[in-house]
C-alpha cells in the first residue's frame, strides 16, 4: 500500500485590524495622521506530498508517511510613520491578524496497482522462457482451422504432458467446454484465449499476498526437500525483506546438510543483516535461540531455515514438528508483546521440475505442519508448470513466490493471470 499525504490550503489571512481613530486637530496647523500600513499575510502554505511508503508485494508497509510541512514564520506589520507635528502622539500600530492553523487531510491509503493492468515487462519475458517448453507444446494444438473433438483431445494429451493432473485436466476441459459454447467461439485461437481463462480461475484461489508485520517480530518457517533451493529462496527473500525496510533475523536451523550454515551465512553477509547459528548444535534449539533474539532485538522478521526433508522419512519429519512447537513456545516465554502465536507463517520450497511428486510433498508436509503458504522454484526451461493447476485442485495453499533462475530479480510474486498467459504464450 501506499500513502500519500496531503494539507488542506492555508486559509487566507484576515485584513488589518480596524483602523485607529484620527488624532483631534491641533489649533496651529493640523497635520493628518499617516494611515496604518495594511498587515501582509504571508502566502498559504503549500501542500508536499510525503513519500510513498511501502513493500509493493508486502501487506502492513514499514515506512511511513513523512511529517506535514510547517507554515512559514509570521512576519510583523510595519509599525506606521508617527505625525509630523510633535506635540501630537503617534496612532497605536494596527494589530497582527491571527493566522488560521493549516491542518492536513487525513492520510489516506491507496490499493497497489494491479500487476495484470501494469505489467512486469522483464519479468514476464524471463517468465515466458522458463516455459517455453510446454507453451510450445500446447500452442500446437491450435494450429489447426476446427473446433472438434480431436482438438480436445490433443489438449488433454498436452495438459497432462505438462504435470497438469488428471483432476485438474477435467476440470480445465470442462470448463474450457462451457465457455467455448457461451461465447459461441469458431476460431481455435480464440479457443487459446479462452483456455488461458478458465487456467486464470483455477489458479486464483492461490494468489495471496504475504503479511509481514501484524507481528513483532513475524517468525517464517520454511521447510523443504533437498535440493529444492530452500536456503537460495531465504537469502532471495531476505534482500527484498532488507530492500523494503524491513529488519531481518536468520535462524541457521539446517544442521544436518553440511555447509549449510555457511552457504546462509553468506546470505547474510550479502544482504548485511544478522544470523543466529551454532556449529552441530539441536535445530530446535537454534529455533528458540533466534526467537527470542528476535523479540529482544525487536526484529522485524525471522527467518528459520529448517534441514531438508523427505516426506518418507518419519522420523525426520517429527524433528520439524519439534522445531515448530520449540518457536511456538519462544513466543510464549516473557517479553515484549505483540509476539501473537509463532511461527506465523510455514512455508514449503517445492522445485517446479518434480512434476506430480510437488503435490504428494505438498500433502505430506502440510499433514505435518499445517502449511501456510508455498515458493516454487526452478521454472527455468525445463520444468513443465502445469503442476500448480494440480495444486489448486487437490490442494490449493497460496503460491507467494515462484522462481525461474538463480538471480536475485528471478524470484517475484505469483499472479494467476501472469502465469496462465505466460504457460499459453
Amino acid at each position: 500500500m501506499f500513502s500519500f499525504f496531503k494539507k488542506k490550503p492555508g486559509a487566507t489571512a484576515p485584513e488589518s485590524g480596524p483602523p485607529a481613530d484620527p488624532a483631534p486637530a491641533a489649533p496651529p496647523a493640523p497635520a493628518d495622521p499617516a494611515p496604518p500600513a495594511p498587515a501582509v499575510a504571508p502566502p498559504a502554505a503549500e501542500a508536499a506530498p510525503a513519500s510513498a511508503g511501502g513493500l509493493g508485494w508486502l501487506r502492513n508497509p514499514f515506512a511511513r508517511p513523512a511529517a506535514a510541512p510547517m507554515a512559514p514564520a509570521r512576519e510583523e506589520a510595519p509599525a506606521p510613520a508617527q505625525a509630523a507635528a510633535p506635540s501630537m502622539p503617534a496612532p497605536a500600530p494596527a494589530p497582527a491578524p491571527e493566522l488560521a492553523p493549516t491542518l492536513p487531510e487525513p492520510i489516506q491509503e491507496l490499493a497497489l496497482p494491479d500487476p495484470v493492468a501494469t505489467p512486469r515487462k522483464g519479468w514476464m519475458d524471463r517468465l515466458r522462457g522458463g516455459l517455453r517448453k510446454t507453451s510450445a507444446s500446447i500452442a500446437t494444438v491450435f494450429t489447426g482451422t476446427r473446433i472438434d473433438d480431436a482438438l480436445y483431445e490433443e489438449l488433454e494429451d498436452a495438459l497432462l504432458m505438462a504435470d497438469t493432473g488428471v483432476k485438474a485436466t477435467e476440470h480445465l476441459l470442462a470448463d474450457l467446454k462451457r465457455r467455448v459454447k457461451e461465447s459461441r467461439a469458431t476460431d481455435p485461437a480464440a479457443v487459446k484465449g479462452l483456455l488461458a481463462d478458465a487456467l486464470t480461475d483455477l489458479l486464483r484461489q492461490l494468489e495471496k499476498p504475504l503479511v509481514i508485520g501484524e507481528f513483532t517480530p513475524t517468525v517464517v518457517m520454511v521447510a523443504g526437500v533437498n535440493g529444492a533451493g530452500k536456503t537460495t529462496s531465504i537469502g532471495k527473500l531476505t534482500r527484498h525483506l532488507a530492500q523494503a525496510g524491513a529488519s531481518v533475523l536468520l535462524a541457521a536451523a539446517d544442521t544436518f546438510r553440511a555447509a549449510a550454515r555457511e552457504q546462509l551465512g553468506v546470505w547474510a553477509d550479502r544482504n548485511t543483516v544478522e544470523i543466529i547459528s551454532q556449529e552441530g548444535g539441536d535445530p530446535a534449539a537454534v529455533s528458540y535461540d533466534a526467537v527470542i533474539a528476535g523479540r529482544a532485538r525487536r526484529k522485524d522478521v525471522v527467518l528459520v531455515d529448517t534441514a531438508g526433508r523427505l516426506p518418507t522419512q518419519l522420523h525426520l519429519m517429527e524433528e520439524l514438528r519439534k522445531i515448530k512447537r520449540t518457536i511456538a513456545k519462544a513466543g510464549n516465554a516473557p517479553g515484549p508483546d505483540g509476539m501473537g502465536s509463532p511461527p506465523h507463517e510455514v512455508l514449503l520450497v517445492i522445485d517446479g521440475n518434480t512434476g506430480q511428486n510437488a503435490v504428494t510433498q505438498v500433502r505430506a508436509f502440510d499433514d505435518a505442519l499445517q502449511l501456510t503458504g508455498l515458493i516454487v522454484t526452478k521454472l527455468d526451461g525445463t520444468a513443465k508448470g502445469g503442476v500448480l493447476a494440480a495444486i489448486a485442485q487437490e490442494r490449493p495453499l497460496p503460491v507467494y513466490f515462484i522462481g525461474v533462475g538463480e538471480k536475485l530479480e528471478d524470484l517475484e510474486t505469483f499472479s494467476a493471470r501472469e502465469f496462465a498467459q505466460a504457460l499459453l504464450a
